[in-house]
């Protein structure tokens, strides 16, 4: 994980499939959960969904409110 990777969380957005133009931070824990089944893409928008998995299946998400403020 890179320093900056919470606050991609917050700020990008899923640039295809079902979810299209959502926030990272605001995919369904399902659908993290079917990449996790299936297989994360490659390079850093997989790196994120799957840090993202973590915090969701975790019950971490809390820790991005602070991040959110600032985005």
């Amino acid at each position: 994980m890179e320093p900056e990777d919470l606050q991609r969380l917050v700020t990008l957005r899923m640039p295809f499939g079902k979810y299209e133009g959502t926030l990272i931070a605001d995919l369904p824990g399902p659908y993290l959960a079917w990449f996790s089944r299936e297989g994360f893409p490659e390079g850093q928008i997989g790196r994120l969904l799957a840090l993202m998995h973590e915090i969701d299946h975790n019950g971490l998400g809390e820790l991005l409110a602070p991040l959110r403020h600032r985005a």
